[in-house]
């Protein structure tokens, strides 16, 4: 017995140490100005620390994660070629009904799974500026749960600091960062059905994504430049100010369509009958600009509607398809 304890031990410190090092690894890959193949190699490697992480919980807990089948109430263990154990990958990790993670977290990690499997044999270099900010949740979450899981002394904060880089963002790269428009377009696409799954609360949770507004700001005395990012309280007057804008932001991220884009595209579709008038009959009939139904969005007093809105409106013309076809 005190044998196989010893062995539990030693084996959750390998699984530990090598998901600490993945991480870690992700992260140093990641803020490397030298390393084109950024996000691929991160999304890698995070998936790998995740699952490890995993491993040495299931293991602690005495929880199985290799996959087996039931012959006769015995287990029989599924092998590779060569006789290993075939020990559950990161998605059979948190489809366990046994797994710690919260559900918001769990999002962020299917979310980058699935991201895996579209950009696995490919190099697509934009994305490291469309999505860091999930790629930032993946990081802190990490760090949350192997302390809560396994203790202080693991947590990874302190061997990161605050990445530098010797480039701003002036407004005209802020734009191109809010549509999709030169990713390869199964990623977008990917993207977009992803977020449309999720509700308005998972969207915006730090959890799933992790953006923050960074804004140039002069020092008007000594000490107050010394940081790169300073935060200020969530009451104070410059918070109030700033959030606005960061919803703004939040909101912006997202693909956003003109209602006479939507008209358009159902005619494009066969329902050469349906006219603007009938898409704002539609809307009022819906109460679809209710913000609570989170179906679109004003931005500098224009209405922008969401993909799950676009599909209301097929679904509608579909119905109703001998009064919108010729």
């Amino acid at each position: 017995m005190a044998k196989r304890k010893r062995r539990v031990k030693s084996v959750k410190s390998e699984l530990i140490t090598k998901s600490r090092e993945a991480m870690l690894s992700a992260v140093q890959i990641f803020n490397n100005p030298n390393i084109l193949f950024k996000s691929e190699s991160f999304i890698v490697l995070s998936n790998i620390a995740w699952m490890y992480l995993l491993h040495a919980y299931y293991r602690t807990n005495d929880i199985d994660y290799r996959y087996y089948k039931l012959v006769n109430t015995r287990k029989r263990y599924d092998k590779t070629k060569r006789g290993a154990y075939k020990y559950w990958e990161l998605e059979r990790c948190i489809n366990e009904d046994k797994c710690p993670i919260d559900k918001v977290t769990t999002s962020n990690l299917r979310f980058l799974i699935g991201l895996r499997h579209e950009i696995e044999h490919q190099m697509t270099t934009r994305i490291d500026d469309y999505l860091s900010a999930r790629f930032q949740s993946c990081c802190l979450n990490f760090n949350h749960y192997i302390k809560k899981l396994f203790g202080e002394k693991y947590a990874i904060d302190k061997h990161l600091s605050i990445s530098l880089q010797f480039s701003t963002l002036n407004e005209e790269q802020t734009d191109q960062l809010k549509e999709f428009t030169d990713l390869p377009k199964n990623i977008a696409t990917y993207i977009n059905d992803f977020d449309e799954e999720l509700t308005h609360e998972m969207y915006n949770d730090i959890r799933f994504s992790y953006r923050v507004l960074y804004v140039p700001k002069s020092a008007n005395r000594k000490g107050q430049a010394d940081k790169v990012i300073e935060f200020i309280p969530a009451n104070s007057p410059e918070a109030k100010g700033l959030n606005k804008e960061y919803v703004l932001i939040k909101e912006k991220e997202k693909k956003k369509h003109l209602p006479s884009k939507i008209v358009e595209r159902m005619r494009e579709k066969g329902f050469t009958e349906f006219k603007m008038h009938h898409h704002t009959e539609l809307w009022k009939e819906k109460d679809a600009k209710n913000p609570d139904k989170h179906l679109g969005v004003t931005v500098e007093g224009a209405w922008y509607w969401y993909d799950n809105w676009v599909g209301i409106v097929e679904e509608h013309c579909k119905k109703n398809d001998a009064k919108y076809k010729e």
